[in-house]
């Protein structure tokens, strides 16, 4: 008998439950919180920076998956590679051998990074960072690890424990030893390796939550500072690598800053099939894997396998050929140029920030009294209502998918598929301008939302 299944059919007969089955089996939160605000769309089908929804309607992605859709939806070169490893029915995941793939990519990606040496895939971000705190503690023989207030490095319990907010972190200690210090505050850092036990400093080059850049020269004398103290440098480029601020990776906007240790995820998949690589010093991986004994003491079920490493060499492949990091600088400067032209014309924007495509809008108190009391209103309720206000009708009405930067944020952060390209940027503008218009009216229906997400913000506490 033969065994059959029907992927196109079972979608056709219950792909219009999709709401429901998450409520039923998954995080019942979640669309609760896309009807609250109205994101709850059908969406059928998606190519490059647009997807397009059960009516027809094109939508333009602003969003990218919080970074993962680098290459835009479904990139055809990296669809041929996945059904070109599928076709060659390759011997994959026996752990018994070496496969090609694996040490292909892990070239590929040292090539661009040529003060590393050798690379660890993992599946996700998350466990990038794990791989590097792990690594990081044991190399260095030292417990601790510091990390930048507001940072965002994963959820599982490693990297949460290096988690700048306490709105992920509450209910969940004891975590690992760790010491939040001011991003950029040289001063706090210095005191914290004075006390012997610091194993590594991970950083974003660029905060993922709220767009905040490290201060100009932090990264290079925070390196010589942690190298003073035999500490390790870990640089977190999960959502800054591979192009998305204009250079291959972020830390490479300041001169001299070469990390120990490299987290890489998202953009690398392609958007099809999940992997993470941690990149590190040749001294570092010989450490760990330091004899035949311990050559499973840091493995995944799933790190390596054809799939991932095939879609990870499409990726760079495509990011190599069509230029996209030199197109991500010149089309960002391009988008926050012409956004950062509308801080004089809205009082209720305050700051265009970033580098790349990498974007956070800032709002901020208005000076008029006409405004001020929505304003008040809006903040007395929960802080962040007047940037989901913005978010809102930007889809609902513009077609526009974007999101805040993060809880209880006055940001909008901006980060998207490294492919879009000048219509794209007009488009985005267009729509933003007409929704600040709506805003600063002072009526229509950005603030008749605005009410109900007050109404539901005070059902919440």
């Amino acid at each position: 008998m033969t065994e059959e299944f029907d992927l196109a059919a079972l979608l056709a007969s219950r792909g219009a439950e999709r709401y429901d089955l998450h409520s039923r089996y998954l995080n019942h939160q979640l669309p609760r919180m896309l009807h609250t605000i109205g994101f709850d769309k059908m969406y059928e089908r998606a190519e490059g920076a647009h997807f397009w929804d059960a009516d027809g309607n094109d939508h333009l992605d602003m969003l990218a998956g919080f970074g993962v859709m680098g290459l835009g939806r479904h990139h055809p070169v990296v669809r041929k590679a996945l059904h070109d490893v599928l076709d060659a029915s390759l011997a994959d995941l026996t752990r018994f051998d070496c496969q090609p793939l694996p040490g292909l990519l892990a070239e590929r990606l040292l090539a661009h990074s040529p003060h590393l040496d050798r690379v660890f895939f993992g599946n996700s971000g998350t466990e990038a960072v794990e791989t590097a705190l792990k690594f990081a503690r044991y190399a260095t023989g030292r417990p601790r690890v510091l990390y930048c207030a507001h940072a965002f490095h994963g959820l599982t319990t490693g990297s949460l424990s290096v988690n700048g907010e306490s709105g992920f972190r509450d209910g969940f200690a004891p975590l690992l030893p760790d010491t939040a210090v001011p991003l950029g505050d040289l001063d706090a850092l210095a005191r914290e390796l004075r006390r012997g036990d610091v194993a590594a400093l991970i950083v974003e080059p660029i905060q993922g939550k709220g767009v905040h850049e490290s201060p100009p020269g932090y990264l290079r004398a925070a390196q010589e500072l942690l190298r003073a103290h035999k500490a390790l440098l870990i640089a977190d480029e999960v959502q800054t690598g591979l192009g998305r601020t204009g250079d291959f990776y972020a830390y490479q906007h300041e001169e001299g800053v070469e990390p120990d240790l490299v987290c890489v995820a998202k953009a690398l998949s392609g958007g099809y099939v999940p992997v993470g690589a941690t990149l590190g010093k040749d001294w570092i991986f010989r450490k760990v894997y330091s004899s035949m004994d311990r050559v499973l003491v840091h493995s995944a079920s799933f790190g390596s396998n054809a799939q991932a490493m095939a879609a990870g060499l499409a990726v760079l492949s495509v990011i190599e050929s069509r230029q996209l990091v030199a197109h991500a600088r010149v089309t960002g400067d391009l988008l926050r140029s012409r956004l950062a032209a509308l801080v004089d014309r809205y009082e209720m924007l305050r700051d265009v920030r970033g580098r790349g495509l990498m974007i956070g809008i800032e709002f901020g108190r208005p000076r008029s009294l006409r405004l001020r009391g929505g304003w008040t209103m809006l903040q007395a309720a929960r802080k962040g209502l007047f940037a989901q206000m913005v978010v809102v009708p930007l889809l609902q009405t513009h077609r526009v998918l974007t999101q805040v930067s993060g809880d209880r944020m006055e940001v909008i952060k901006l980060i998207p598929p490294l492919v879009v390209d000048e219509a794209d940027v007009d488009r985005f503008v267009t729509a933003f301008t007409a929704v600040m218009d709506d805003a600063h009216s002072g009526g229509g229906l950005m603030w008749d939302f605005g009410r109900t997400l007050v109404r539901q913000a005070v059902a919440e506490r």
